[in-house]
């Protein structure tokens, strides 16, 4: 009888133990966890990232969007460690960063291309602006020369073509009318609008500050001269091959995310990846 019942607490209790095990073995397969990958951008409109964030879910990647709120920041933090990836500048400007910091910092694939535009609350036109008038332009080098050439394709500068893509204030050759050129924060060019005459704009800070692209009154051709104002997605040089940062950049280059690019731009934003190539 004592022979009956040791066995039957032996039985459950190795029934038990099997039972623990199956359990936890279950667990572990429905609770493969997401692998988190931190993206640098700036400033607050991430519905395009919170759309492809959305979708890398189902792909085993954990997307965290951390915001900076200005174009000095997330490369640094890319290149301390602090974040994995950063998309918020173009390859002008990144070429700028790797060698004024002494980094490598790598593109590992193209987002858009986000025309500059010149606004203004005061001309509806260019040719408009009045004698000794002030344009506001960004003061970092590669914003900065953008928004020369910008300035100059709209007629009202020469600008030396020795200076390439980055050319100062400095490299204007000729005024064809005299006016003063400002040079502020490029976050601040939008809220400059009411000092100034006019402001040439980032896309990204128009947008944000409520303008269209339509309200435009001079914007930046797209064309093969655009190349190193292709936004991109960067890494630091030793994980350009990550099979996990490769799957953030093919999530991003997708009709779903060209569609919503359109939408949330109104159409100023063109996808970059069609038109220049994933890469």
């Amino acid at each position: 009888h004592n022979m009956k019942k040791w066995i039957r607490t032996v039985l459950i209790g190795i029934l038990s133990i099997t039972f623990l095990t199956a359990c936890g073995v279950g667990d572990k397969e429905s609770e493969v966890k997401n692998e988190e990958v931190s993206l640098g951008v700036v400033g607050d409109d991430t519905r395009v990232w919170d759309d492809v964030k959305d979708r890398l879910k189902d792909k085993g990647v954990d997307l965290n969007i951390v915001k900076f709120s200005d174009y000095n920041q997330p490369n640094q933090a890319l290149a301390e460690g602090e974040i994995d990836l950063n998309a918020f500048q173009h390859q002008a400007f990144l070429e700028n960063f790797n060698k004024e910091s002494n980094e490598k910092l790598t593109s590992i694939g193209n987002t858009v291309i986000a025309p500059l535009g010149a606004y203004s609350e005061k001309i509806d036109n260019l040719d408009d602006l009045p004698e000794n008038g002030t344009i506001a332009i960004p003061n970092d080098v590669t914003n900065g020369g953008r928004a020369l050439i910008l300035l100059e394709s709209a007629g009202l500068i020469e600008v030396d073509d020795e200076a390439g893509i980055t050319p100062t204030v400095n490299d204007i050759t000729e005024y064809h009318k005299k006016f003063n050129i400002k040079e502020v924060d490029a976050s601040t060019t939008a809220r400059s609008l009411s000092d100034v005459d006019a402001s040439v704009i980032n896309s990204g800070y128009a947008v944000e500050a409520g303008l269209k692209p339509d309200d435009a009154i001079f914007q930046e051709p797209v064309d093969e001269n655009s190349k190193p104002y292709v936004n991109i997605i960067v890494a630091r040089p030793d994980e350009t091959d990550n099979d996990l940062f490769k799957k953030v950049v093919d999530e991003y280059q997708t009709e779903e995310t060209e569609k919503l690019i359109k939408e949330y731009s109104d159409d100023a934003d063109v996808a970059a990846w069609k038109e220049f190539g994933k890469n």
